[in-house]
C-alpha cells in the first residue's frame, strides 16, 4: 500500500515538473500585429520565476515598456504595460496562450483607445 502511494506521488511530481518546464517562456520573443495604423512589431524579453513574469518590451510605435503584474498560469500568460501617446499614459492588457515552446498568441486590449489587437509572438533563436 505504501509503495502505491509513493508511485502516485512520484507520478504527480513528474507531471508537475513537465508542466512547469513547458511554460518557461524566459528569453527574447518577437511579435507582429496588424493595427489600424499598419503592421507593428514588439520585442518581448521575458523572465520567469515560478508563475511570476517580469521583463520588458520594445515596440516600434511606443518604445520601451516594463512588464507589470505578469503571471503564468498553465499555458496562459497575462501582463500589463503602460504606454505613452502624445503625453497621455494608458494601460495595455496582454493575455496570451502558449501554443508551443516557440509560439505565443496574444490578445491585446488598449482600453484608453478602445482598441484590440492580436499578436503572434515567436521565440528569437
Amino acid at each position: 500500500m505504501i509503495q502505491l502511494r509513493w508511485v502516485a506521488l512520484l507520478g504527480m511530481m513528474l507531471t508537475m515538473t513537465l508542466t512547469a518546464s513547458a511554460t518557461d517562456i524566459s528569453g527574447a520573443w518577437k511579435g507582429t500585429a496588424q493595427t489600424p495604423a499598419g503592421t507593428t512589431e514588439r520585442t518581448f524579453n521575458f523572465k520567469v520565476d515560478g508563475n511570476k513574469l517580469t521583463g520588458d518590451t520594445t515596440s516600434d510605435m511606443f518604445g520601451k515598456s516594463t512588464i507589470e503584474d505578469g503571471k503564468i498560469d498553465g499555458d496562459t500568460v497575462t501582463f500589463t504595460l503602460t504606454i505613452e501617446v502624445q503625453g497621455n499614459e494608458g494601460k495595455v492588457n496582454y493575455t496570451g496562450k502558449i501554443k508551443s515552446d516557440d509560439e505565443i498568441d496574444f490578445h491585446v486590449e488598449i482600453p484608453a483607445f478602445d482598441q484590440k489587437v492580436d499578436y503572434v509572438a515567436k521565440r528569437v533563436k
